[in-house]
């Protein structure tokens, strides 16, 4: 992976997007056909935990997270998703999001009295998951926790102060 990136602006976006961050999210997730209508995209769109800018102010990584109780877990967490422009994709801005909106995701959670107790996420991308076949990613801390029901690899992210329900 390359590190030699612009320097990125991370806009913390749970629950206070502006009506114009939003019309340019849509936007992008269309303009890059990551989601599949208008409507969709609409809907995603109150999932928004942070998104990142390059030096241009265009929009370059978005992730989302909702709250899930899967079954293999028992216990709600956040389920995290992200998009990155293909310009993007192999750099670091990838792990540099996810860190970064697990401390927002974390922040959030402690002072609502730990709805979710960790971070959630299915590794869609074959190349990241290849990369990182370590059962415990360093410095960020996400565990390997078996396969999806869709048959990818999942990770987790345990919030150290949360409490089992």
């Amino acid at each position: 992976m390359s590190d030699t990136l612009p320097r990125f602006r991370f806009h913390p976006a749970w629950g206070q997007l502006s009506a114009e961050q939003v019309d340019q999210i849509v936007a992008f997730w269309l303009r890059e056909k990551a989601l599949p209508s208008e409507q969709e995209a609409s809907q995603r769109v109150g999932q928004v935990v942070m998104f990142a800018t390059d030096c241009d102010g265009e929009i370059a990584a978005i992730c989302t997270a909702q709250p899930i109780n899967p079954p293999q877990i028992g216990q709600p967490v956040y389920f995290y998703r992200s998009f990155v422009a293909p310009a993007w994709r192999h750099s670091l801005l990838v792990f540099r999001l996810l860190k970064k909106a697990v401390r927002l995701l974390e922040e959030d959670a402690r002072q609502h009295n730990w709805p979710c107790i960790g971070v959630l996420l299915e590794l869609e991308n074959p190349r990241f998951a290849e990369k990182g076949r370590m059962p415990v990613w360093p410095g960020i801390d996400f565990v390997y926790v078996g396969k999806s029901p869709r048959g990818l690899e999942c990770r987790i992210h345990w919030f150290r102060a949360a409490r089992l329900k």
